[in-house]
This record gives C-alpha cells, structure tokens and sequence, in this order.
C-alpha cells in the first residue's frame, strides 16, 4: 500500500510541474517541467535518505564507536526479523530520533545525542522499536520522499498517527 501512496505521490508532484511548465512556456516548458520531474523522482527514490541524513550531518556507529544504541538496534531487529539498518548519531541536543530508507534492505535509523541523554536505555529501546515499526510497514519510503520533496503535509497526519507496536520489545 505504501508502494502505491509513493507512486501517487511522485505521479502527482510530476502533474503538477507539467501543468505549471505548461502554464509558463506552453508544450516546451511541459516536457522541461516533464523531464525535471523525472530527474526529481529518481533522485528521489534513490537519494533522498542520504540527502535527509547529510542534512542532519548525521554520523555512522559502529558496534565499537557506540556499542549499547548499535546492541538495541540489533536486538531490536532480530525480534522484528529484520535485517540490520545502518545506525546513525546525529550531533544535536535536540531529542529526535526517525528511519529512512526506501526498504528494510536499505534502512537506517538515526537518534540524536540529546535524546540518548534525555531517555533511560528502556525509553530509547521503545523509540527505536517505533522507529523499526515504519521500516517493517515500509512507511519509510514515503516519509523520506515527503521529507525530500518538502511535500510532508501531504502525508504528515498520516504517517504521524502510526503507533508504536509491541513486536519490537519482545
């Protein structure tokens, strides 16, 4: 479901900048508009949680560089029979934490360090359990290209409602 709320997504961001090339320089600004739109989408698809990752300036861990946040994540994905994100710490006091990626096969999550001060180990392992929920659900997908193409509020009330679910703790 979430493969097809992707393709309407870029399907609709491509409509509107057609009619928009439409509008400014008639048959030649639609294929212009049509060919940006197809350069928008691939980057899209294929970058955009790198894109999203380096705008954070976030940074890889290791089971060395940060073996307790590497240990939940691999505890938690085993429970969840999923294969091992990419973890990242994103230098910030800020309490954050999100997924990216457009599969399980090429996931990552990231927390800030303000968040991994604020929370107890219990408290982090639930977040990044809810994090692993949307790579499960392959919502991460959509989020990241939302996230990229600044179009969240097409998706925002969405993909914010999705609770945390019980799978990951176990």
């Amino acid at each position: 479901m979430n493969n097809i709320k992707t393709t309407l997504l870029l399907a609709t961001l491509t409509a509107i900048l057609v009619v928009i090339g439409d509008m400014i320089g008639g048959r030649s600004g639609m294929i212009m508009m049509f060919v940006i739109s197809m350069g928008m989408n691939f980057m899209s698809y294929w970058y955009s949680d790198k894109i999203v990752l380096a705008q954070y300036n976030a940074q890889p861990v290791t089971a060395q560089s940060n073996p307790k946040l590497y240990a939940m994540v691999e505890k938690l994905t085993k429970n969840g029979n999923l294969p091992m994100p990419k973890v990242y710490i994103i230098p910030s006091e800020v309490p954050n934490a999100f997924a990216t990626g457009r599969n399980p096969s090429h996931a990552a999550v990231a927390v800030t360090e303000g968040i991994q001060r604020l929370l107890t180990d219990e408290e982090l392992e639930g977040v990044l359990a809810h994090e692993l929920t949307h790579v499960k659900n392959r919502d991460t997908l959509i989020s990241t290209n939302c996230s990229y193409d600044g179009w969240c509020y097409f998706y925002d009330s969405q993909y914010t409602s999705i609770h945390c679910h019980i799978w990951a703790l176990r």
